[in-house]
Protein backbone atom coordinates (compact mmCIF):
# COMPACT_ATOMS: atom_id res chain seq x y z
CA UNK A 1 0.00 0.00 0.00
CA UNK A 2 1.25 3.66 -0.62
CA UNK A 3 -0.08 7.06 -0.17
CA UNK A 4 -0.68 8.27 -3.80
CA UNK A 5 -3.37 10.95 -3.54
CA UNK A 6 -5.23 13.69 -1.31
CA UNK A 7 -7.97 14.76 -3.62
CA UNK A 8 -9.69 17.90 -2.54
CA UNK A 9 -13.73 18.54 -4.14
CA UNK A 10 -13.57 22.24 -5.16
CA UNK A 11 -16.21 24.06 -6.87
CA UNK A 12 -13.71 25.07 -9.43
CA UNK A 13 -10.66 22.97 -10.27
CA UNK A 14 -8.81 25.07 -12.27
CA UNK A 15 -8.96 28.47 -9.94
CA UNK A 16 -7.59 26.16 -7.06
CA UNK A 17 -5.13 25.12 -9.15
CA UNK A 18 -4.05 28.76 -10.00
CA UNK A 19 -4.39 29.66 -6.21
CA UNK A 20 -2.15 27.10 -5.53
CA UNK A 21 0.37 27.68 -8.42
CA UNK A 22 0.47 31.88 -7.11
CA UNK A 23 0.13 30.97 -2.78
CA UNK A 24 2.27 28.02 -2.65
CA UNK A 25 4.53 27.91 -5.98
CA UNK A 26 3.59 24.24 -7.14
CA UNK A 27 3.14 23.89 -10.92
CA UNK A 28 -0.12 22.64 -12.26
CA UNK A 29 0.84 18.88 -13.71
CA UNK A 30 -2.36 18.33 -15.52
CA UNK A 31 -5.93 19.60 -15.90
CA UNK A 32 -7.85 17.79 -17.61
CA UNK A 33 -10.36 18.96 -20.45
CA UNK A 34 -13.41 19.10 -18.76
CA UNK A 35 -11.77 21.22 -16.22
CA UNK A 36 -13.20 18.47 -13.53
CA UNK A 37 -9.87 17.29 -12.18
CA UNK A 38 -6.14 18.59 -11.78
CA UNK A 39 -3.28 17.72 -10.62
CA UNK A 40 -0.14 20.14 -8.83
CA UNK A 41 3.24 18.71 -9.11
CA UNK A 42 3.88 18.37 -5.03
CA UNK A 43 6.61 15.72 -4.90
CA UNK A 44 6.00 11.69 -4.44
CA UNK A 45 2.27 12.46 -3.24
CA UNK A 46 0.10 14.09 -5.63
CA UNK A 47 -2.25 17.02 -4.44
CA UNK A 48 -5.37 17.15 -6.68
CA UNK A 49 -8.57 18.95 -7.20
CA UNK A 50 -11.72 17.67 -8.74
CA UNK A 51 -15.55 19.30 -8.90
CA UNK A 52 -17.92 18.84 -6.73
CA UNK A 53 -19.83 17.46 -9.30
CA UNK A 54 -17.42 14.45 -9.61
CA UNK A 55 -17.61 13.88 -6.54
CA UNK A 56 -21.78 13.06 -7.09
CA UNK A 57 -20.73 10.75 -9.86
CA UNK A 58 -18.74 9.19 -8.12
CA UNK A 59 -21.07 8.27 -4.76
CA UNK A 60 -24.63 9.33 -4.43
CA UNK A 61 -24.35 10.11 -0.34
CA UNK A 62 -23.00 13.65 -1.13
CA UNK A 63 -20.23 15.66 0.84
CA UNK A 64 -19.64 18.44 2.58
CA UNK A 65 -18.33 21.27 0.69
CA UNK A 66 -15.54 22.52 2.18
CA UNK A 67 -15.95 25.99 0.58
CA UNK A 68 -19.58 26.51 2.21
CA UNK A 69 -19.05 25.43 5.65
CA UNK A 70 -18.67 28.32 8.17
CA UNK A 71 -15.61 26.59 9.16
CA UNK A 72 -12.96 24.61 8.13
CA UNK A 73 -13.57 20.96 7.67
CA UNK A 74 -11.76 18.75 10.06
CA UNK A 75 -8.81 17.76 7.97
CA UNK A 76 -5.78 19.53 6.53
CA UNK A 77 -3.25 19.45 3.87
CA UNK A 78 0.40 20.48 5.58
CA UNK A 79 3.45 21.77 3.47
CA UNK A 80 6.85 22.21 5.11
CA UNK A 81 9.55 25.36 4.38
CA UNK A 82 12.12 26.98 5.96
CA UNK A 83 10.44 30.07 5.97
CA UNK A 84 6.90 29.96 7.20
CA UNK A 85 6.11 33.71 7.52
CA UNK A 86 6.81 34.68 4.40
CA UNK A 87 5.24 31.51 2.84
CA UNK A 88 1.95 32.39 5.13
CA UNK A 89 2.16 36.43 3.94
CA UNK A 90 2.46 35.28 0.25
CA UNK A 91 -0.48 32.88 0.62
CA UNK A 92 -2.40 35.93 1.93
CA UNK A 93 -1.26 37.56 -0.58
CA UNK A 94 -2.76 35.25 -2.98
CA UNK A 95 -6.27 35.04 -1.40
CA UNK A 96 -6.02 33.40 1.66
CA UNK A 97 -7.60 34.09 4.70
CA UNK A 98 -5.44 33.36 8.14
CA UNK A 99 -6.78 31.70 10.62
CA UNK A 100 -3.66 30.99 12.51
CA UNK A 101 -0.55 33.41 12.26
CA UNK A 102 3.17 31.66 12.40
CA UNK A 103 3.98 30.89 15.73
CA UNK A 104 6.95 28.36 17.27
CA UNK A 105 5.57 25.62 19.09
CA UNK A 106 6.71 24.08 22.04
CA UNK A 107 8.28 21.11 20.00
CA UNK A 108 10.48 23.50 18.16
CA UNK A 109 8.14 24.03 14.62
CA UNK A 110 7.02 27.08 13.37
CA UNK A 111 3.45 26.70 12.18
CA UNK A 112 0.87 28.70 10.76
CA UNK A 113 -2.77 27.91 9.09
CA UNK A 114 -4.59 29.67 6.30
CA UNK A 115 -8.41 28.97 4.64
CA UNK A 116 -8.26 28.60 1.26
CA UNK A 117 -10.36 30.39 -1.61
CA UNK A 118 -11.81 26.87 -2.21
CA UNK A 119 -12.19 25.87 1.64
CA UNK A 120 -9.54 23.94 2.02
CA UNK A 121 -7.38 24.18 5.30
CA UNK A 122 -3.56 24.70 4.82
CA UNK A 123 -0.89 24.12 7.52
CA UNK A 124 2.82 26.10 6.95
CA UNK A 125 5.46 24.31 8.69
CA UNK A 126 9.04 23.92 9.41
CA UNK A 127 10.07 20.54 8.89
CA UNK A 128 10.47 18.54 12.21
CA UNK A 129 13.29 18.71 13.96
CA UNK A 130 14.44 21.74 11.97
Amino acid sequence: MNFAYTIIYVPDVAASLAFFEKAFGFATRFLHESGMYGELDTGATTLAFAAHAMGEMNYSSGHVEAHSSAQPLGMEVAFTTADVAQAHAQAIAAGATELAAPAQKPWGQVVSYLRCPDGSLVELCTPMGG
